[in-house]
Parts: structure tokens; sequence; C-alpha cells
């Protein structure tokens, strides 16, 4: 079976939790960078799926191996599903859980419901196939932990947020886990083992 993948991210935070959550499988990830892409995809798509295609042919076109991407994001029901596909471009960088809390500070207890969406993607030479992960939660009220990143510190998972998770935890509940636990099986569909 084929064991390294190029994966399509400049996002260090994002590259760890794959490579953590896909090593146990025997699957070593390496950044685009790595493989010597360096490139920023225009990430025009309207879905999670769509985006995550666009990163990895992206970086396929240059690299030319076998490329894993995702696309992932917040989706709040109390905003019409906002921030979504726009989550990382929701607000100036490291300033998302603020604007976020913002916006939620007169929304109910019992309104707060949101959930995490991955589409993860696989791109070879025998095209793409996609695969979605979700974790449900609730917004919380501020910020809590300093475990992961982006949403993570208001994201509740239960009575924790995500940043107060272990990553151990975090991996095996996650949206991202979800998604790239599916990806593993369509990789071992494709190359064997």
């Amino acid at each position: 079976m084929l064991k390294k993948f190029v994966m399509a991210t400049n996002n260090p935070n994002k590259l760890r939790e794959v490579r953590e959550i896909l090593a146990p499988l025997g699957i070593e990830v390496i950044s685009q960078r790595d493989a010597g892409a360096d490139v920023e995809a225009d990430e025009n798509g309207s879905t999670f799926e769509e985006n995550a295609v666009i990163k990895a042919r992206a970086v396929y076109d240059i690299v030319g191996l076998p490329v894993i991407a995702d696309d992932s994001g917040i989706c709040v029901d109390a905003l019409d599903g906002r921030p979504g596909i726009y989550s990382a471009r929701y607000a100036p960088k490291n300033q998302e859980c603020e604007k976020l809390l913002d916006e939620m500070r007169d929304v109910p207890e019992g309104e707060r419901t949101a959930r995490f969406i991955c589409s993860a993607v696989l791109l070879d030479s025998e095209g793409a196939a996609a695969v979605m992960g979700k974790c449900e939660g609730t917004i919380g009220y501020e910020k809590r932990g300093t475990e992961g990143f982006g949403y993570d510190p208001i994201f509740m998972y239960g009575d924790k947020s995500f940043a107060e998770l272990s990553s151990d935890e975090k991996n095996k509940v996650s949206h991202r886990a979800e998604a790239f636990r599916k990806l593993y099986i369509l990789i071992k569909e494709r190359y064997g083992g």
C-alpha cells in the first residue's frame, strides 16, 4: 500500500492534527511545502467539498503525487449556518472567536447549537474522492482552554470546549477525525492494504 501522501495545506496545526489521525494507520503525511508546492489555492467553491478539491488540484498539478486535502468550518444554527465555508475568512486572524461570540451574545442557551464540518478529499490519477465528517456541539459564552486552534476555544463538546480536550480526546470525536477515518477506507480501497 502507498503510505505517503501530500497534504494540501500551509496550516501547521491542521497538518499536525491530520498526521496524528493517520499515523496509527501507517500513513505518512508531508506538507505541500515539503513536496515543493508553494501555492495558495483560490478557495472559491460553494461547498466544503468543492474547496477541498480546489486545494488538492492546485497541489496535485505541481507535485503529480497523491494529495489529500480538506476544507472545514463551523456552522452555527442561530446564524443560518454561518460562518460555514467562510470560517477562515470570517474575521481577522486570531479574532474569529471574539467575532462569533459577539454575534452570539443575545442567543439563549437552547439555541446555540453548532457543528464543525470537514470535507476530506483524496486526489490522484484516478480522480477525486470525497468524504465528510461532522461533530455536533454548541457555542459557549467565552473562550476556554489552551489546546487546539481556530474556533476550538468556544466550541463546546459536552461540558468541555475543543480547546480543553487533549489531542487524543479530540482526535476520537472531531469532524476532521471522522472525515479522515473515512478517507483512510478510501485509501485502502484504492491502494490495497
